[in-house]
């Protein structure tokens, strides 16, 4: 999915100027990153946070036109009004095409209900992750990463090394460093039928003794 938002570079600056934009329907925002100086921008609202509604806008390469000008970009921060649907400030970061870039991404869990510990042993998915950093090339970002569940049986983990990155992305981890991902856990049957038996018995009422 590919995404383009429109920017005007700011003029002025400070809480004051901030207000007022918001007031008129626009974002203030700051492009950084490279060799050049970082840019005060402002943005549309109302598209701004159309895309931040889309789950594949926070992990994706953005291309942002400041007055024409196009830029690629990624979303480094959107800060958010405590109780308001508004968007008070975002954050974008320059790219360079040829070096490698570092980002979080989703996480979409899939065949989790058909999986051998949830079909055949009644057990339930649990994540323990729900999204990853990565690093890769601009061109190679992937907007979310895949985690088949289907051959996981109860009472076993999936590792991060585990998982089928797509070709040039790779997990960005510390050394030796190998997290859960998700982990399918089942109820044991004895407990199960201890408690089935002790809800079904009856209460015993005790009479006193003449």
């Amino acid at each position: 999915m590919k995404f383009e938002l429109e920017a005007q570079q700011r003029v002025t600056q400070g809480s004051g100027a901030s207000r007022r934009l918001r007031r008129a329907g626009k974002v203030p925002g700051i492009l950084y990153g490279g060799s050049d100086a970082p840019t005060p921008i402002e943005l549309d609202h109302n598209a701004l946070i159309l895309a931040l509604r889309k789950e594949a806008f926070h992990s994706s390469i953005v291309t942002l036109k400041i007055d024409g000008a196009a830029r690629a970009v990624l979303l480094r921060d959107a800060q958010m009004h405590p109780y308001k649907q508004q968007v008070l400030h975002v954050d974008f970061l320059r790219i360079d095409e040829n070096r490698v870039i570092y980002q979080r991404v989703p996480l979409h869990f899939i065949n989790g209900d058909i999986s051998v510990g949830v079909k055949r042993d009644g057990g339930a998915v649990s994540h323990a992750m729900n999204e990853i950093e990565v690093a890769c090339l601009p061109k190679d970002l992937p907007a979310f990463v895949d985690v088949d569940l289907k051959d996981l049986q109860a009472g076993h983990s999936l590792n991060v090394s585990q998982i089928a990155f797509p070709e040039g992305v790779k997990a960005v981890l510390h050394a030796d460093e190998d997290p859960v991902v998700a982990t399918i856990v089942v109820v044991r049957k004895e407990e199960t039928a201890t408690d089935t038996d002790e809800s079904a018995a009856p209460a015993v009422s005790e009479t006193p003794s003449a």
